[in-house]
């Protein structure tokens, strides 16, 4: 999962500017919109709910906001008519992408996003033709930097509080969990004082494109980024894997 923990990363960095000028709230507030329109607007009774309120309260979105947005959702105030659709792809270098996206006109977004491929070198594909090289997971990156306990015993302890896999890949620790568990690992290393960049549900690739040429590489994070921008775009997914040194020469 490598290349998955470095594009999150990048992605976090990038939340925060985006957060400063409102995009990302509008982002937040459209997933919470859909989510209370499909499952209702009580976060105890609608997990998917719950989960756009936690991403929307890490990138500190106001409660005033979270507030508005379910309200919209459930009547209490008029708001655009929302569709979830996913779109699949290619990017340079057999990359695969995945991505999810909220509008309220299918095939303006389509046309968008197919353009946005093109311009970046990949190209938009038919419905399945990568989805099925992801799976739902909880994700959490924790950088190895000023960690104050054993590494080891983190590992076996994160075990034992609900992570199905986890590995050291370079400067950082990934721990991957059942989407329902994810708040359960989070609030573990929350209470034992452990710092983590990275706790989000995710799709994460089966199999990886390892990518080691720069060009190439340059364009596949340049068309993620022109992806991640896209005001209807909520999620993008892909499965490449940077190595660590060509990586710090990009950045």
């Amino acid at each position: 999962m490598a290349g998955h923990s470095k594009w999150a990363n990048i992605k976090h960095r990038k939340a925060k500017v985006d957060a400063q000028r409102g995009k990302l709230f509008t982002k937040l507030g459209r997933a919470i919109i859909v989510a209370a329109r499909q499952g209702g607007g009580d976060p105890n009774t609608n997990p998917a709910l719950k989960l756009a309120i936690m991403r929307a309260r890490e990138a500190n979105m106001p409660m005033e906001n979270i507030n508005r947005a379910i309200m919209r959702a459930t009547g209490g105030l008029e708001g655009e008519e929302l569709e979830e659709v996913a779109y699949e792809g290619y990017a340079p270098g057999g990359v695969a992408i995945y991505l999810k996206a909220l509008t309220d006109n299918r095939n303006r977004t389509a046309a968008e996003i197919r353009h946005i491929f093109s311009r970046h070198g990949g190209n938009l594909g038919e419905s399945g033709c990568v989805a099925w090289m992801f799976e739902m997971k909880g994700f959490i990156v924790i950088p190895k930097e000023n960690l104050s306990v054993d590494v080891e015993e983190l590992m076996l302890s994160l075990i034992e509080a609900g992570a199905e896999d986890i590995k050291e890949e370079g400067k950082s620790i990934e721990v991957i969990t059942a989407p329902q568990d994810l708040e359960r690992v989070k609030d573990f290393l929350e209470n034992q004082g452990v710092k983590f960049s990275v706790a989000e549900v995710t799709m994460l690739p089966n199999t990886t494109v390892s990518l080691t040429d720069r060009e190439t590489a340059e364009k596949v994070l340049k068309l993620m980024d022109a992806l991640e921008d896209h005001d209807d775009v909520q999620h993008v997914y892909a499965n490449f894997d940077i190595p660590e040194e060509l990586m710090e020469k990009i950045s």
